[in-house]
């Protein structure tokens, strides 16, 4: 049985609560990623922040994208914008019941915790990268198993 942690990323983009709108703008822009965990000191998950969250603090279309609007998103600390408690998993839980329970509940990521410490990050992008790979590994297989029909014909 595949586990979270076969698939999970490490190398996890975080912020602290008292960060700014315009920094978590910033970050989701120069790594490409749509959630950033937000931590505390000691790195204990305190909330998430997605990017619609972001583009939710300040209406994009009543402030276009001017100084003044960096001048505000500088001033919105992520903490009142991001989701408080956010569903975690660990990283010992099924693969399998993580996909799932991330598409029942609509939501794009689950951060990976430890003891109350983020460890890692489980996203539809990975979810995305296994269904690749396993659809590859199926079309090497489907070749042979093609032939063996065609011999029993």
């Amino acid at each position: 049985m595949f586990k979270v942690i076969d698939i999970m990323t490490t190398d996890i983009y975080t912020l602290a609560p008292d960060d700014s709108l315009q920094d978590a703008r910033k970050l989701m822009a120069e790594h490409n990623v749509h959630h950033i965990p937000v931590v505390a000191e000691d790195q204990r998950l305190e909330g998430l922040l997605s990017q619609r969250d972001v583009l939710a603090g300040v209406d994009s279309i009543l402030l276009p994208h001017t100084e003044e609007a960096e001048a505000i998103e500088s001033r919105i600390a992520i903490s009142s914008v991001m989701t408080l408690d956010p569903t975690t998993t660990d990283e010992h839980a099924s693969l399998r019941g993580a996909a799932l329970h991330m598409q029942r509940h609509r939501i794009g990521c689950l951060p990976v915790v430890r003891d109350g410490i983020l460890i890692g990050i489980i996203t539809d992008s990975d979810f995305v990268t296994v269904a690749i790979n396993l659809m590859e590994q199926l079309e090497m297989v489907e070749p042979e198993e093609t032939e063996l029909q065609e011999d029993v014909d």
